[in-house]
C-alpha cells in the first residue's frame, strides 16, 4: 500500500464518518438550542426537559435515516473489501 493510497483511504473514512454523524449532531444541536431558548424565556430549568425531546428527535431521525446510513456503510465496506488486493501490493 502506497502512502498516497493510505492517505486517500483515511480521508475517505473520515469523510464517511463525518457524513454519517453530521445529521444526528445537527438535529441534536438545533433541538438543544430550541429547548435552551424555551427555558430561558420561561425560566423553567428542568433537566428532563432537555434530555427527553433531544432523545426523541434523535430516535425519530435515526428511524428515518437508518436505510440511507446502512446503505452508505455497506457501499463503503464493499468498496474497501474490493480494494483489499490493491492494499497488499
Amino acid at each position: 500500500m502506497t502512502p498516497e493510497y493510505a492517505v486517500e483511504l483515511l480521508k475517505t473514512t473520515i469523510f464517511q464518518a463525518v457524513s454519517l454523524a453530521a445529521p444526528i449532531l445537527l438535529v441534536a444541536m438545533v433541538v438543544g438550542l430550541a429547548i435552551s431558548l424555551f427555558q430561558a424565556v420561561t425560566t423553567i430549568h428542568e433537566q428532563t426537559l432537555t434530555f427527553v425531546p433531544k432523545a426523541l428527535c434523535i430516535i425519530a431521525l435515526l428511524v428515518v435515516l437508518l436505510p440511507w446510513m446502512l446503505r452508505t456503510v455497506i457501499q463503503f465496506t464493499t468498496l474497501v473489501i474490493e480494494k483489499m488486493p490493491e492494499m497488499v501490493r
